[in-house]
Order: C-alpha cells, then structure tokens, then sequence
C-alpha cells in the first residue's frame, strides 16, 4: 500500500497531465477555428453546419419527430423566438421559449391558400419564460413540392425584418428540397419493388406450366420423381414470391437456381449441361433478391429452349478483393447486341425484360459501375457479369 504522500503526489500528477491535456485539446481546437479565416468564412461554416445536422431528420420527409428534431437547428440558424413547421393538416413541430400562437392554424391555411410568404404580425404568444405573455410578429413561407404546396415554415420574433424574411423563404425552399428528395427515396424504393413484381410475373407464365406439364409426366411413370419434383416445385416457388426482404445472399440464391434447374431437367433431360464453379467465400456475399435466377433463366430460354441438341450453362461465382463476381455463361444462339442495348434502355420490350430489370436494380443500389456486363452475339452465346460489393453493412436481408 502507498503512503498518504505518495497517493497525494500521484493524483497531483494526474490533475497536471489532465490539466494539460484539455490545454492542448482547446489550443488545437481554437486554432482550427481559427484556420477557417475570416468572420465570413466561420459563419459560412456554422451555416453548413446546422443546416447538415437538421438535414438527417427529414430524411423520411416531414414527420412529426423528424420536424421537431430539425426546427431545434433551423431555429438557431434564423435565430428567432420561435420556429413553426406545419404539413397540410396541423402542427409538425414548434420550438420557441413560449406556446404556439392559438391562432396559429389560421394564419398557417392563409399561407397553405396563397401560396405565397406572409408576415402576421400582434400574434398572442403563449407564456414565454417568467410567466409573462406577448406579442410577437411572424413571417411564413410555404414548403412547395414538385409545384404543390405541403406544409409552411415560420419565424416568430419580435419584429420581422426583412432580412428574416429572406431568410425563412430560403429555409422554407431548403425543406422543400429534402421533402422532394425523401419523395424520390420512397419512388426509387416502390420501382424496385415493382421490378421485383415484373420479375416475379415473368417466372409464372412460361415456368410454372412448363414445371407443372414435367411433373405431370412422371406422375404415372414415376410416381416417387413427381413427388419429389413437386417438393422442389414449392420450394422454388415460395423463395421466388416470398414477400419480405429486397436482398438475399448468393448462397440463398443460388439454392433457389439449384431447384429451378432440377425442375428444367425434367423437361430438357440430358440436353442441359450445368457447371458450377463456386468459392465458398462470396457464399454470404449480400445481393438484390432475384437478380441471378432471371440471368440463369435467360440462359436456359435462349441458350437452351432456342437452339437443338445439348446446351451447356456454367455459372461461376469467385472473389475478385473488394467484390463478389458471379458470371451465367451459355452457348446458345445469342443476342445481337443492339437490339439488347436497346433492351437494357428500355426503348424495346421483349423477352429479354428479366436482363434489364436485374440490371436496372443493380445501379440504383450501387451505381452505374455496377450494372450488367453482357457479351453476346448471334450464334455466339451469351456471357452476363455481375459484380457486387462484399461489404454492405446498409443492406439487410
């Protein structure tokens, strides 16, 4: 054990090395925010500031605890008394030292019929600190969607000047801005989900009666085969329909491609030749739901079900460091190439849909850098490569 003088010298050491420390750590940080220049370029940056931290709550557009969150910011940027926030049907957010104005719907619908900014002014505030009551003036801008007007800011102070005026019209238009694109979040989720639909409706027509016509066929000649096939048959089909998750792994899915092939057998027999080179570490690399099965699909139709004889279809899939890349490779009869460009634009509806769904979804999930590579030409097969960032911490399945 250490004496009381010992213990007293140790924790004066550790007030000094503290004390020191936090010199340091102020010195650093006041000399950064001395780095950023002159007065201009500080509050330049304060600005881009506030308006970066109230831009992560309106992501999901405007909802009651996305606008409180956010007019806590939008406040200190106008430095007002108060801030409001309305959609249509009332009150978002208010956030000031005193209640909401009564009358505060009314001057709002004012604003939500016009169009246009207003200024109120001898609107009765709530108590405000120390019991008291007051008047205050306020100016509000609407919030114009895509041409539509769907909510209002506003700004309480004690005399509304031109300058707020100004600038509650540009806070009003900045929510605007995040509102349309939370909008186009949403558009971009739902035509994905629509792709997947398209893709899914292209699965039952042609395979589930050409699946059911080959189940019917062994059903008296071998009675255990159509059993078994007709187990396939709904495992398949409830992977392909299943209604929750947009992304899967290329494990699930390539289980999924592996009963589809069982059941095309049963139809082609021996005419289809599958090879399988698969390395077991992109096994759990993430991907968009049903983006192999339809380029799987896409040979067997036009590198199989084209052509006579024997087709022979090889999928790999294979680390490439940062990226999984999978490749569905047939010698079938091919595409001539404009014409799937032209596809892949979506200019020409035709039979190759799956390809330009797959391929769509994959660059608005990760970029233009990412869709399909396909090489082809008539009479020459079809190459299609797909290549997927191993890491997705954002995509759950």
């Amino acid at each position: 054990m250490l004496s009381p003088a010992v213990d007293a010298a140790l924790v004066g050491a550790v007030v000094l090395v503290t004390l020191a420390v936090v010199a340091v750590l102020g010195f650093r940080f006041s000399r950064s925010y001395r780095d950023l220049g002159s007065d201009a370029d500080r509050a330049t940056y304060a600005t881009l500031h506030t308006v970066a931290l109230a831009s992560e709550h309106l992501r999901t557009g405007l909802t009651p605890g996305g606008a409180s969150k956010a007019a806590r910011h939008l406040r200190g940027l106008l430095r007002s008394q108060a801030l409001l926030v309305t959609d249509l049907n009332g009150v978002l957010a208010w956030d000031g030292t005193s209640a909401e104005p009564a009358e505060v719907m009314t001057v709002v619908q004012e604003v939500l019929s016009s169009g246009r900014t207003q200024i109120f002014k001898r609107l009765r505030l709530g108590p405000v600190t120390g019991g008291e009551e007051g008047l205050a003036e306020a100016v509000l801008a609407p919030i114009r969607v895509n041409g539509r007007v769907v909510g209002t800011v506003g700004a309480f102070a004690p005399t509304v000047s031109a300058g707020l005026v100004r600038a509650t019209n540009e806070v009003g238009a900045w929510v605007a801005t995040q509102v349309e694109l939370a909008e186009l979040d949403s558009s971009r989720t739902q035509l994905m989900e629509a792709e997947v639909r398209a893709l899914r409706a292209q699965i039952s027509p042609h395979f589930i009666y050409n699946s059911l016509n080959a189940i019917a066929s062994f059903i008296n000649t071998d009675p255990q085969r159509a059993r078994e096939l007709v187990v396939e048959f709904a495992d398949f089909t409830r992977y392909s329909f299943r209604r929750h998750g947009d992304f899967t792994t290329v494990a699930e899915e390539l289980r999924s491609i592996d009963r589809y092939l069982l059941l095309e057998r049963a139809r082609f027999g021996d005419r289809l030749r599958v090879s399988l080179q698969i390395g077991p570490e992109v096994l759990s690399t993430v991907i968009p739901f049903l983006s192999l099965q339809p380029l799987v699909e896409n040979a067997v139709r036009h590198g199989l079900d084209s052509k006579d004889g024997t087709g022979n279809i090889t999928i790999t899939a294979h680390d490439a460091g940062a990226y999984a890349v999978v490749t569905v490779e047939d010698d079938g009869v091919g595409m001539d190439p404009d014409r799937l460009r032209a596809v892949l634009a979506g200019h020409v509806d035709g039979v190759h849909v799956g390809l330009r769904n797959v391929d769509s979804r994959l660059r608005q999930v990760y970029g233009d850098a990412h869709g399909l590579i396909i090489d082809t030409a008539p009479g020459a097969g079809t190459l299609i490569t797909l290549r997927v960032p191993k890491s997705q911490p954002a995509h759950q399945t």
